[in-house]
């Protein structure tokens, strides 16, 4: 079965950085599960997906503005500490969960100074161009359920 839109697609993955450095990775007994064709996952990754067949193995190198966008300056900003209400020790690396601008975004702590934390809310990958080795280990049909949520059911494939 090939990869095509509405198909379930289970795949093994490799993420490296343009240096070469392991960024993430599936799990041996736990390949990612998406549902092709519902941008469920970075547009350039699923733009080589397509016409793929189970077992097939390729490497896919992704520009920033097919992956997670370029680095947005805007996007790093100043606030004071207490805008960290019950967070004891604000430190550089911490990440949180924040909404902005109606979205929710995941932002980095780049910066403490006394009273004030700078913090960066693009992707941690933005601006990076994303080198995947993929192995497609699995193509289904999609359920009814499945088309009308826009994603995949049961026990894998959230993340």
């Amino acid at each position: 079965m090939t990869v095509e839109s509405n198909k379930v697609v289970g795949f093994h993955y490799t993420l490296k950085n343009e240096a070469g450095e392991v960024l993430d990775h599936s799990e041996e007994d736990a390949p990612l599960h998406y549902l092709h064709g519902h941008d469920n996952i970075i547009p350039g990754l699923e733009d080589e997906m397509a016409g793929k067949d189970v077992g097939g193995s390729f490497t896919a190198i992704i520009p920033p503005e097919q992956a997670y966008g370029e680095h947005n300056e805007s996007l790093v900003q100043v606030v004071n500490h207490d805008a960290f209400q019950g967070v004891d020790q604000v430190q550089i690396g911490m990440q949180f969960s924040a909404e902005l601008g109606g979205q929710t975004r995941i932002i980095t702590i780049k910066d403490v100074q006394g009273d004030e934390v700078t913090f960066d809310a693009n992707h941690p990958l933005a601006g990076e161009t994303l080198h995947f080795d993929v192995e497609v280990v699995e193509v289904r049909d999609a359920s009814e359920e499945e088309l009308s949520h826009g994603h995949v059911h049961g026990d894998h494939g959230h993340h």
